[in-house]
């Protein structure tokens, strides 16, 4: 639980999950921790009240089911897809869900994950492919908004991509771009992360040199800069990361080299979840897990998260002989 900015407490009395007629009730087994949830944290990003439970990349097992779903659910070992759209707004009938005005998120203004038990609508709790570990499975939403993102930059096989910032979102695009043929470049400050890239198939960009496609996952205003001086002529700048504080843009930059700048936020559903989940398997995006964390020690996994290499998870090994 957030109980105030920057303060992250395991509590024991958080009231049982209530199951609508359309939902499941998960044991969760792991959950992500990802750049929004650090954010929540910091107070960066506002949460209706306090305290708030945080965390939405979570994977589970249904241990109960609402009125409305199949009891033979019941048992399924599922990842979640936190941003649930209204589906009848404008936008979710054009399939635009990413950008549905009436959008829930787990752990931004809905409560979050991070719970021994979560409610969450039956059809945002998805299936796990038989054998996929739950490394694998635990990294399958941030996965999809890296597909998302490859695929709106509509990146090629062959094609040279730049991606600034190799936090977990920055490592998860090499992967997908190192999935359809395409050859990523990173840069980093943060050198462990930056050879966490290049051992899962990155190269180090060499000084200077600019690319046809540039994703920025840092939200960092000066790696916006950073991205737009790095564009070749004609190329797209694609960005994943988030900042309310503005960057410096040079619009002589942009319209002289002809730069296409491409907003990327999450993915649309249930298409884009659903080829994460079936490409899950292949790409392997458990391979950036770094940190692990047990329950207990949630408040070290939000403090050392930044310093990290590589993606931190926390997981409920312990309770696994507990009464769900």
């Amino acid at each position: 639980m957030l109980t105030a900015p920057g303060a992250v407490a395991v509590t024991g009395d958080w009231p049982e999950p209530e199951c609508g007629p359309d939902d499941v009730v998960l044991a969760v087994r792991a959950v992500g921790v990802c750049g929004s949830d650090l954010a929540v944290v910091d107070g960066r990003r506002a949460v209706p009240s306090l305290p708030w439970a945080v965390g939405h990349e979570a994977i589970g097992d249904i241990v109960r089911v609402g009125a409305n779903v199949e009891r033979g659910r019941i048992g399924e070992r599922v990842a979640v897809e936190p941003n649930f759209p209204c589906l009848s707004c404008t936008a979710c009938a054009a399939g635009r869900t990413a950008v549905c005005p009436r959008r829930r998120s787990l752990g931004i203004n809905e409560p979050g994950a991070l719970r021994e038990r979560v409610a969450v609508p039956a059809r945002f709790a998805w299936a796990a492919p038989e054998g996929l570990a739950d490394e694998d499975l635990v990294c399958v939403e941030p996965l999809a908004v890296a597909l998302a993102a490859t695929a709106r930059a509509g990146l090629a096989a062959g094609e040279r991509c730049l991606v600034v910032g190799a936090g977990a979102q920055g490592l998860l695009v090499c992967l997908a771009a190192h999935g359809i043929g395409a050859r990523p470049f990173a840069v980093d400050p943060h050198e462990g992360r930056l050879a966490t890239a290049v051992g899962l198939g990155a190269a180090v960009a060499p000084d200077g040199e600019t690319f046809p496609v540039v994703f920025e996952t840092s939200g960092s205003p000066a790696a916006l800069e950073a991205a737009v001086e790095r564009c070749a002529p004609d190329g797209r700048i694609v960005l994943i990361g988030q900042s309310a504080t503005p960057a410096r843009l040079s619009t002589f930059t942009v319209v002289q080299r002809r730069l296409t700048l491409l907003g990327c936020l999450i993915y649309d559903h249930p298409a884009d979840f659903a080829a994460a989940l079936q490409r899950a398997a292949d790409l392997r995006p458990g391979r950036i897990l770094r940190g692990r964390f047990p329950l207990a020690a949630a408040p070290d996994a939000f403090a050392q998260a930044r310093d990290l290499p590589g993606k931190t998870w926390i997981t409920f090994e312990h309770l696994e002989d507990a009464p769900r």
